[in-house]
Parts: C-alpha cells; structure tokens; sequence
C-alpha cells in the first residue's frame, strides 16, 4: 500500500551519503552541552516519519556510521489513527528504519478529541509509557518551530517562562518516573533541513494538515511569518534570540523562587503532589511581585504545563484575605491531576482531588496486642526495639500508617522521671506525666496490653494535655487547628492493660480502654486521662515520646 503524502523516493541506506555539516555541528554542539546527562541513558527519537524527525535520524544514522555519534536512537512512531493513511505511515517507517538499521517501535493511540492539542498529548502519553527511568527522549523541532512557538504563546498572553519557549533540555517527572526531552536542533532551520532531506532523497511523509490545517501554528506559519520576514529576513534567528535571552532571565526567576519556596513553604505538611502548604505569614513578608512568582512556581510543582495568570491572581487574592471565612475554594484541573486551592488560618493548602477522595474512606478499629511491655523495654535497647506499625487507612494511592515504638509506649504511661506529655509538631506545652503510675503497677505483674486505634466520633469528647476541659466536635476542630478535609482522619489510641489473676483476666484499676493518643495524617497530640496527671515542666521525655511516635503517609502510587 501507497500513499499520496510520502514523497516518492526509494527506501534505501544513507549511512555513507554526505553528511550536512551545518545540521551535524547543531546536533555535535547540544551533544557536547548535554553529554554529561547523557551519559549511560537510553536514547529514542520521536519520530513521526515527516521531514524533520525523519532528517534528524538520518543524520543520526550516518553520525553514528562514522563514528562521530556514539549512540544509535530507537525510533518511536506513534499512529494516531486519525488519518486514513496512518497505518500506512506506519509501515512505512517501520520499513525505512529497517533499511537503516535503526531499532523502531510503532505505537497506537486513542485519541479523546479531534485537535491538534489532543493528538499531541496521546502521542506524549503512549511514548512515556514505553520509556524507562532516565531515558532520553529526542525531539526534532527546530528554530522555526521555535518561533512559532514564541509567537502563539505572545498573542496568547504568556509570560517570562512561556516566551522563553521551547528548551533543549528538559526533565519530567511522571507515574514516578524521571525522563528527559532533547532538542537538538532548535538552533536549525527548516529550510536548511529541507535542503538536507531532499539532497538524501528522503521519503518524508508530507502530512498536508501541517501547512493548511486550521489550527493557530498552522496559520502563523502560512499567514504571518513570510510576512515578517520582508520586515526582517533575519527574523528566526532573532526570536531564538530573544528566547534564549528570556530562557536566562526566567533561570533567575526559578533561582528566586526556589529559595523563598524553601522559606515560605510548610515543611511537616507535605506530601509530595497530594498537598502542598505554604506559610502566609512568611509569605506576606515579601514584596507582590515575588509572592506572584512564588505562587506560580508553587501551583506549577508536579505539572508539566503552569497555571493561568487569572488562577494565580486568584490565589494571590485569597492569600491577601483578612476576614476568618475558610469556606472558599478554587479548582483547578491540570495537565495530571485536578486540585483545590484553600486557606485555613494562616496556611495555603493546594489539595490533590486523589488526596480529598482519600480522605473521605472510612476509618475501621484495629487493635495490637503486647505481651509484656514492661519486659520488653527492659531487656530491648530503644535504638533496637522494633516498632509497633498499624495500617490505619490505604488504597491503591495512599497508607495512613502509626509507628509506635515500646520505649516511647512506656514513656507515655509513666516513665521513671517526671516529663512533658505534650506532643505536637508544632508546638511545645510544658505540661508534665506522673512518676510511676500505670508502669509501676505493669512492673509487679504478669500482664498484657491491647492497643486500639478508632476513628474519633464526631461528638466524642477529649481533652489533650494543653487543654483545660475536654471538647468535641467543631470546638475540638478549632482548638487543634484541624482543617475539614481532615476532620474525618482523627484516630484515637486507647490501652487497655490486662494482667493474669488466678487464670482470669482482670482489668487494672482505671486502667480500660483509656485514650492515651489522638492522631492524624500529620500530627498527635497527647490526651490527659486519669492515669496521667500534670505535675513539673520537663521536656525530657517528650523528646523521647516525640520520637517514638509517628504518624505518616505513604504514596503509593504516584501521579
């Protein structure tokens, strides 16, 4: 089977045809700039069987032939499905590459719409899905790609980073994967590679939606830059220019906003690209220009593509707000994920929508059984004690899980010295445990301990160390400092100590079922109950408590 857009040449071997040394030195020069990041990394060029892709792995070929490449690429060729001819552009590449050597893949995509934009993100998604961890990915655009580029993104309002345009080197993260776009030759013109393709004889696929399709790139390119280049004949080589002069600038920006991110950005409550947190207090310390960019270089971690300039003047306004109305919430559906953009108090939480249907599952009781505590913390050095891990909430995304190690157990029940018993992240209340207690009486016997962990009723009331009287519900909320999207993850531990007693099992004396712990996603608190009681500031065994209780989230599957 034929097709009437390939040019109608013969398949034939061009490893020792001449070689164009202009479009040579291109690829040579990001070669050498990007050898580093290259070296040891699997190689692939995305290759569409068109002119330019085409010419880039002929060049390819015939670099590496003589020893002047010293990789060979694999072809990636994706089939849209969405020209009647497209299978056969298929073949025909899988043909051409076979003449030349070079390993080729034919991809299939499903497309969700009919645009140009929608083929290019099937295309980019089936590839991705064949490439490795660090692989490199080639891409044949080239100066004039670029300028068209620059020009859409001008009439369409970009900013520093979109006028800067395309970049010849770039790394993505995706599914958990690292990998790398290379542009060699975005300081090449499509009409030295047209020279190049048809002195090779290549036969190109001319797709014809490429010069009279009616998308904007299309009517740039037919329409507007013949016309500029009568104004100035240099006008490519000018706007790469300018980009690469913006590229620079926007290098800056990145560097600044980089480094008050590590300022302004709550570090205990990040959890990768479900939730991303950031202090308005510090915040508002710098000046509006820098928050704006903040806030975009923000909003944009784990996305491909940056949000618009009215979504980040909206989340500028929200952060600016003075009144306590925490109902307000911005959406925003990304490239990968959708997110809600909130304020509570004095932090900016920017939500994955996977990470709040996450945190809607129910909570189930689980409970662990220790033999002997007391034994154990005595005959255990803490650094080789292993910790008792309770899976509270997962799915295929996220685990909720609590470490609670035996030492800081014992601590918590009454340790051998008077000590802090307040436990939050943030913030330190010197209230103290008892000496003795419930562990002097666990010492002189036999005796088992049932840890449970339940998720706290919405009108069941507790009082943490820090507070005077015990509380529930909204007031408990507001107490804490708990936002709603979390208000449905508050667990509570409980003990319940046992000993033997002529073969019966009898309750220690208000010692059942007491809460000793409430936790959530990213904080604990220690409750005050009856076998506690507040005597002395020492900080001691906090530092020990602290460090042996945790509550954490793992991703498990990353987006």
């Amino acid at each position: 089977m034929t097709s009437s857009a390939i040019i109608p040449s013969p398949i034939k071997p061009i490893a020792t045809l001449p070689i164009d040394e202009g479009l040579a030195q291109a690829l040579l020069s990001s070669l050498t700039e990007y050898g580093a990041q290259l070296h040891g990394r699997r190689v692939w060029l995305a290759c569409s069987g068109g002119r330019d892709s085409l010419a880039l792995a002929a060049l390819c070929v015939q670099l590496y032939h003589h020893g002047r490449l010293p990789f060979l690429p694999q072809l990636l060729h994706v089939d849209h499905g969405l020209q009647a001819d497209s299978s056969v552009w298929a073949q025909h590449v899988a043909r051409w590459a076979t003449a030349q050597n070079l390993p080729c893949q034919i991809l299939r995509a499903q497309v969700k719409g009919q645009d140009e934009q929608a083929a290019r993100h099937a295309r980019y998604e089936v590839m991705r899905a064949v490439l490795n961890t660090d692989d490199v990915l080639m891409l044949a655009h080239h100066a004039d790609d670029q300028a068209e580029t620059i020009l859409m993104r001008l009439i369409q309002g970009a900013g520093v980073n979109g006028l800067s345009g395309m970049q010849p080197w770039r790394t993505q993260t995706q599914g958990g994967r690292r990998n790398a776009l290379w542009r060699p030759w975005l300081t090449a013109k499509r009409s030295k590679i047209s020279r190049y393709a048809q002195r090779l004889q290549l036969p190109y696929i001319d797709d014809p939606t490429n010069e009279a399709g009616d998308n904007v790139r299309s009517g740039l390119r037919r329409d507007i830059m013949p016309v500029l280049a009568t104004y100035n004949p240099n006008v490519i080589d000018n706007i790469a220019r300018s980009a690469q002069l913006l590229s620079d600038a926007q290098s800056i920006i990145n560097d600044q906003a980089i480094e008050d991110l590590q300022r302004v950005a709550v570090s205990d409550l990040q959890l990768a690209s479900a939730q991303r947190v950031l202090n308005i207090a510090v915040l508002n310390t710098l000046s509006s220009y820098r928050q704006r960019q903040l806030l975009h270089h923000w909003l944009t971690q784990d996305e491909p593509l940056p949000p618009t300039k009215q979504l980040v003047d909206e989340v500028f306004g929200l952060s600016r707000r003075q009144d306590s109305n925490h109902q307000t919430a911005l959406f925003w559906q990304a490239s990968l994920q959708s997110y809600v953009i909130r304020r509570y108090r004095q932090r900016l939480y920017r939500i994955s929508s996977d990470w709040l249907d996450w945190l809607t599952l129910p909570l189930g009781k689980v409970e662990h059984v220790i033999s002997d505590l007391t034994d154990e913390v005595a005959s255990t050095p803490a650094i080789r004690q292993q910790p008792i891990l309770m899976t509270l909430r997962s799915d295929t995304h996220f685990v909720w899980q609590a470490k609670i190690w035996p030492h800081a157990l014992a601590t918590l029940l009454g340790g051998d010295r008077s000590s802090s018993a307040t436990f939050s992240k943030d913030m330190l209340i010197k209230d103290t445990l008892s000496k003795g207690t419930l562990r002097d009486k666990l010492a002189n016997h036999q005796g088992t301990i049932r840890l449970s962990f339940a998720p706290l009723a919405r009108q069941q009331r507790v009082r943490t160390v820090s507070m005077p009287r015990p509380q529930a519900g909204k007031k408990l909320y507001q107490t804490l400092g708990i936002p709603v999207w979390l208000r449905e993850s508050l667990v509570i531990v409980s003990v319940d100590c046992r000993h033997s007693k002529d073969g019966q099992d009898d309750l220690i004396e208000n010692a059942a079922a007491v809460p000793i712990l409430l936790l959530s996603p990213f904080d604990c608190w220690i409750l005050h109950t009856d076998i506690m009681r507040v005597e002395s500031n020492h900080p001691a065994a906090f530092d020990e408590i602290a460090e042996g209780v945790v509550s954490q989230i793992m991703i498990q599957k990353a987006r």
